[in-house]
């Protein structure tokens, strides 16, 4: 890893996906990246986070910052030195916070565009809401908590799709006019998620019939993270072939 780590507290991490077509989700990736997939099918989804006490490891709690943010994500694979490799590729990144939108991209890995957010926390469900300023994403998810996982076509139980993600903790996002992938690392020593049922769920991201063709990209589950304290690195970048396929938000 290279560069100075953050700490945080994951205060509210909502995991929503969706169980796509391979052969649609390997076309928005730039090569060597291809889609990881579970059970015949690509896994992609919006992560909408609200993290909290966020500051350089060295500094006080008390000088920590707190914002919503939101990730459009593809689970991909790709050969490494030392064999086949894990992590996400983050096509948009969107944030409430001016400090994340000026310093995604330049203090640390990941550009961020702004976004208008609207979050309820009900103890039978959470909405989280967002308007991006640009005009080009709204997601509107509802999820309510679940003993369970159930009715996903990805994962068997909480277990495996637990398991998963964790695995998943590198992201890798596109920087401008650059023939190279920011890269951003999460890691914990206190993982957890539990099972959500989405109630609701609206992306215009994922609605979009030129990226995803009707029935290519179906809702397939969602997990909530609450309370995880974790830090985040700055990786290598990533390098990616130019005139490779790569989707736009």
């Amino acid at each position: 890893m290279i560069g100075s780590r953050l700490s945080s507290v994951i205060e509210r991490r909502l995991l929503v996906n969706y169980r796509v077509d391979p052969y649609v989700a390997a076309a928005l990736l730039p090569a060597p990246l291809r889609p990881q997939l579970v059970r015949g099918r690509a896994v992609a989804g919006i992560c909408l986070l609200r993290i909290g006490g966020v500051r350089p490891t060295w500094a006080p709690a008390a000088t920590g910052l707190t914002s919503e943010n939101a990730a459009h994500r593809i689970a991909v694979e790709w050969d490494g030195p030392d064999g086949v490799e894990q992590g996400v590729y983050i096509p948009r990144r969107d944030t409430a916070s001016r400090l994340n939108a000026f310093a995604g991209g330049r203090i640390y890995p990941g550009e961020h565009g702004l976004a208008d957010f609207t979050v309820r926390e009900e103890p039978d469900a959470v909405r989280v809401a967002f308007a991006t300023r640009d005009g080009e994403v709204e997601v509107d998810a509802t999820v309510e908590p679940a003993e369970e996982l159930h009715g996903s076509g990805l994962f068997t139980d909480l277990a495996e799709a637990s398991e998963f993600f964790r695995r998943g903790s590198r992201g890798l996002s596109p920087g401008a006019g650059s023939d190279h992938l920011d890269v951003l690392e999460l890691s914990t020593d206190a993982w957890k998620v539990t099972a959500g049922r989405p109630r609701h769920v609206r992306s215009t991201f994922f609605e979009d019939r030129d990226r995803f063709p009707p029935g290519s990209a179906v809702l397939d589950s969602a997990l909530v993270m609450r309370g995880v304290a974790a830090n985040w690195a700055q990786g290598k970048p990533f390098r990616v072939v130019r005139g490779a396929g790569v989707g736009t938000a």
